[in-house]
């Protein structure tokens, strides 16, 4: 892993799903990263400095022009009270932020996107409603009173940036698919059957996606024929209580010309608390995805990217893409079922390899690492989100966000490795 350090503050969790192996790097200037974004407050609460940040649940390089990227915040900064979240600034707007590596090797920002509905009005990140993607979650302002929801909320955590100039993002919410234009108006929202929004549809199966574990991470195949979309965790199927599986997770694929999609199983080194976030392709079958914990890597988090293939897995889509439950194997639902089941049904997860430890190789700080970009060579971008600069006091309130290693307010920070 080349400890060529680039934190770049918590802008990316990208998901570049248009680089391939002869993407030639030589030319971007790295050298003076680590560097942070142009990061100012975006309001102060009781002495909480919450920085206008975020962008690091999701990015993509661009697609046509190297050393230039784009990266999206997810539904803005929350904490987690009573039976829901606190959304802090409830007219937040989901943004992207297209940025360049110029040629003195600084960070040069190009333009914000906000996203915004078929109408062209900017949207929230407040949950949606009950048959529009509803996760159950409500939310709250900063004063504890109840806030509305939004048909068009998001809380968007990766995106694609297509070779004709638009978007693909997916969220937390249905989970859903967004099309966006280069201007950030919708175009098309792709939900789970069941889920009232569009006509193209992903299975049923994806409305039991735990809440605030969705469709963590997205890339394009590099033929820009498929979306590979990853889920956060175990999904809730058939229930909480009876989905007991806790390292399996789905991923799905969706055929932008068809819209067929498939489904792979994903077995996960940890379990119900960990994370599968992002996935980036090195080429139409193979590709690079997250997996970590919730803690900060410098007190022994699990910040690990694993090298996965779908070539010779199981599709376990089933022959009724409608049903709740998906497939079933001796009556049981994958998540209800072990690996030996699932392995004597012939139904076989994705292949894995690990291609960097981050904690290892890096000593790597900060504790949501959310996004990557494969370079090419061998060669991966790396990034964290910040969390606007907040965590939650565990009483409901923010509190700054600290770097237990270095006690400074965590920020978005971009590395580049070389991976195995």
């Amino acid at each position: 892993m080349k400890k060529i350090l680039l934190p770049i503050i918590a802008f990316i969790s990208l998901t570049a799903c248009n680089n391939d192996e002869s993407t030639d790097n030589q030319n971007i200037n790295y050298s003076k990263l680590p560097q942070e974004f142009p990061f100012s407050t975006l309001m102060n609460l009781n002495g909480v400095n919450i920085i206008n940040g975020g962008f690091g649940s999701g990015a993509t390089a661009h697609p046509t022009r190297k050393g230039e990227f784009y990266v999206i915040t997810d539904r803005g900064p929350n904490v987690a009270y009573s039976n829901g979240i606190k959304i802090l600034v409830p007219n937040f707007t989901p943004t992207i932020m297209h940025f360049k590596i110029n040629a003195d090797g600084n960070i040069e920002v190009i333009k914000y996107i906000k996203l915004k509905n078929p109408s062209g009005q900017p949207i929230t990140g407040l949950p949606n409603p009950v048959g529009m993607g509803s996760t159950g979650e409500t939310a709250y302002a900063a004063d504890g009173s109840v806030l509305g929801t939004d048909n068009y909320g998001l809380d968007s955590e990766s995106i694609v940036a297509a070779t004709d100039g638009t978007f693909w993002v997916s969220d937390e919410y249905g989970p859903h698919i967004v099309h966006y234009n280069a201007d950030g108006v919708e175009l098309e929202r792709i939900s789970p059957i069941g889920v009232n929004t569009g006509t193209r549809k992903l299975p049923a199966v994806f409305a039991k996606r735990r809440p605030n574990r969705g469709m963590e991470g997205m890339c394009m195949t590099p033929d820009g024929k498929m979306l590979v979309g990853t889920m956060q965790s175990t999904m809730y199927v058939p229930s909480k209580a009876l989905a007991t599986n806790t390292t399996l997770t789905r991923i799905v694929t969706f055929d932008l010309a068809t819209g067929q999609t498939k489904q792979y199983l994903y077995k996960q080194d940890g379990g119900a608390s960990d994370s599968v976030c992002d996935i980036t392709p090195i080429s139409n079958s193979e590709f690079l995805v997250i997996e970590r914990d919730g803690n900060f890597g410098s007190v022994g988090g699990l910040k690990k990217v694993y090298r996965i293939n779908l070539s010779g897995a199981s599709d376990v889509s089933g022959t009724d893409l409608t049903a709740v439950d998906g497939m079933k194997v001796n009556g049981k639902t994958l998540e209800q079922s072990t690996w030996a089941e699932l392995n004597a049904a012939g139904l076989m997860p994705v292949s894995k390899t690990l291609a960097v430890d981050l904690v290892a190789k890096l000593g790597y700080e900060h504790d949501k690492f959310e996004g990557i970009v494969y370079l090419g060579n061998n060669k991966l971008a790396i990034f964290n989100d910040d969390d606007f600069g907040v965590s939650d006091d565990g009483n409901g309130n923010p509190k700054t966000k600290i770097l237990p290693k270095t006690g400074k307010q965590d920020k978005g920070t971009m590395y580049i490795v070389d991976i195995q």
